[in-house]
């Protein structure tokens, strides 16, 4: 887990930080060096981590390259350089690999003529599963799409398209499931069945790579976070980590007391925090070391006889981690 520099091209590019599960056995997903150019335009630049099992979120704005690295993953589409291993293999040479990677694309493009079932069917099909139509039953039950339902997907709306998409990508049981915004589209009852069952699949060994831009529901599929900012890895790791590691902006911590004029003038006094402020009557504070500010300021509290109600991180949540990491760029 690291927050990455700007990479230096006349350096060797080295494997990646490990996101998931750290047990080198167990690596799914390594990528060295990545680049993908189009012409003159750079889609992805020297990208490298590596993935285990678990839940992924691959975070970064529009055209940062989310897309581009998840077809190179796939073996959709050759790297310009660098290299994509998937079980330790290429999936775009060896079709044994491509048949343990699920995708649901972005795009929204499918035989709108066929029912549920004929569409996941087929996708069961050119997987060369024995008994396509009861793989796909099976699988439009994990998304809960009834597969008797005679109507054409032309005809669903975009949530049930987006889970029919995902069904057709879960078919042949993957063991990497890759998966670019699967939650556009879906009303809240169903992104919190679809979040579940990704954890499901994660819990069970699954290597899950999931790509959103809807930051509190990537906080709720767990904190392992891949950042990718203009085609280049921003960051990759543990969200929570990767605030700490951010030496040059101190933490900001709301504070709930009720005498918070005189505990504010104290904090800044005994050097507790670097700085502070009254807002509204709420103390707020920031701070390089969290650590020590909670070991002194209930004692300070005590010492004072004021009253402590609460203290709250205001800025180390995924939202304030990902626009710090993309504005840093």
């Amino acid at each position: 887990m690291t927050v990455a520099p700007p990479p230096d091209p006349n350096t060797r590019v080295d494997v990646g930080p490990m996101v998931g599960d750290p047990m080198a056995d167990n690596i799914v997903v390594e990528a060295f060096g990545v680049t993908k150019a189009f012409g003159d335009v750079v889609a992805v630049s020297d990208v490298s981590f590596r993935l285990g099992p678990g839940l992924t979120a691959l975070l970064g704005p529009n055209g940062a390259g989310k897309s581009t690295l998840f077809r190179m993953l796939c073996g959709l589409t050759q790297p310009s350089k660098g290299n994509v291993r998937v079980f330790g293999k290429n999936a775009r040479r060896d079709r044994d690999v491509r048949g343990r990677i699920g995708l649901a694309p972005q795009q929204d493009a499918m035989f709108d003529r066929l029912s549920a079932l004929e569409f996941v069917t087929l996708a069961a099909a050119t997987h060369g599963i024995a008994g396509p139509e009861a793989a796909a039953r099976r699988s439009l039950d994990l998304v809960e799409i009834s597969a008797d339902d005679p109507k054409r997907v032309g005809a669903f709306s975009k949530g049930m398209r987006q889970r029919v998409k995902l069904a057709a990508a879960l078919v042949n049981d993957p063991d990497l499931l890759i998966l670019d915004e699967p939650l556009t589209g879906l009303d809240p009852v169903q992104r919190n069945r679809m979040i579940a069952l990704f954890n499901e699949l994660a819990a069970a060994g699954k290597c899950i790579l999931v790509s959103s831009h809807v930051l509190d529901e990537v906080a709720r599929l767990g904190s392992n976070i891949i950042v990718i900012a203009q085609g280049r890895l921003a960051a990759s790791g543990d969200y929570h980590a990767l605030r700490n590691l951010m030496d040059d902006r101190p933490h900001r911590i709301r504070v709930g007391t009720d005498q918070p004029r005189r505990l504010g003038a104290a904090i800044l006094e005994r050097g507790v925090a670097e700085g502070v402020s009254v807002v509204e009557d709420q103390l707020m504070l920031d701070t390089r070391d969290v650590d020590l500010f909670g070991r002194r300021v209930a004692p300070l509290a005590v010492e004072l006889g004021v009253e402590l109600n609460e203290l709250v991180p205001l800025d180390d949540d995924l939202e304030s981690v990902f626009r710090y990491l993309v504005e840093r760029r």
